[in-house]
C-alpha cells in the first residue's frame, strides 16, 4: 500500500464538506422559507377564525331580531355577552334603509330593510413579516379591524 503525505490525504478526505454546507443550507431554509411562510399561515388562520366568529355570530341573532330596532339596547347587550370570547365584539349597530343610517322613528318602517352591523379585531404578531402583515391605519399596525354586515328584516 503506498504511502499517502498528510497535506494529500486532506485534499483527498472530503467527507465533512456536506455536514459543513448543511449548515448554511439550514438557516436558508429556516430564516427565509420556513419562518415567513409560519407567519403566513398563523395570520390566515387568525382570519378565517375571527370571520367565522363574526359569521356565527350573525346566524345566532338572525334567529332572535329586536322586537324595537329603534330601542334596541337591552336586545343588543344581551347578544352581545354570547359573542366568543377570543374575538369579542363591542357594539351592534341596527340600519335601517338603504341610506345607512342608524334606526329610528323617521326610518324604521316596516318596508324599510334592517341590517346588522358588527366587528371585531384580530392582532397579528409575526416574526419575520412585519412589514409586509403589519400595514393598519390603527395606532398598532398589527391590529386590524373585520366589519361584518347582515340584513335581518
Amino acid at each position: 500500500m503506498p504511502r499517502v503525505s498528510g497535506k494529500r490525504s486532506l485534499i483527498t478526505d472530503q467527507r465533512g464538506a456536506v455536514a459543513f454546507e448543511m449548515l448554511f443550507v439550514f438557516v436558508f431554509l429556516f430564516l427565509v422559507i420556513l419562518l415567513p411562510l409560519a407567519d403566513l399561515a398563523v395570520a390566515g388562520f387568525q382570519y378565517i377564525q375571527a370571520s367565522a366568529a363574526l359569521r356565527g355570530f350573525g346566524q345566532l341573532i338572525q334567529y332572535n331580531p329586536p322586537g324595537d330596532v329603534t330601542n334596541a339596547s337591552t336586545w343588543a347587550s344581551a347578544q352581545l355577552a354570547k359573542a366568543d370570547p377570543h374575538y369579542p365584539i363591542p357594539s351592534i349597530t341596527l340600519i335601517c334603509g338603504d341610506t345607512n343610517a342608524v334606526c329610528d322613528s323617521t326610518n324604521s318602517a316596516p318596508s324599510q330593510p334592517k341590517y346588522y352591523v358588527y366587528s371585531t379585531t384580530i392582532t397579528f404578531a409575526p416574526m419575520v413579516l412585519r412589514t409586509a402583515l403589519c400595514t393598519s391605519t390603527n395606532s398598532n399596525p398589527c391590529s386590524f379591524t373585520l366589519t361584518y354586515s347582515e340584513r335581518f328584516q
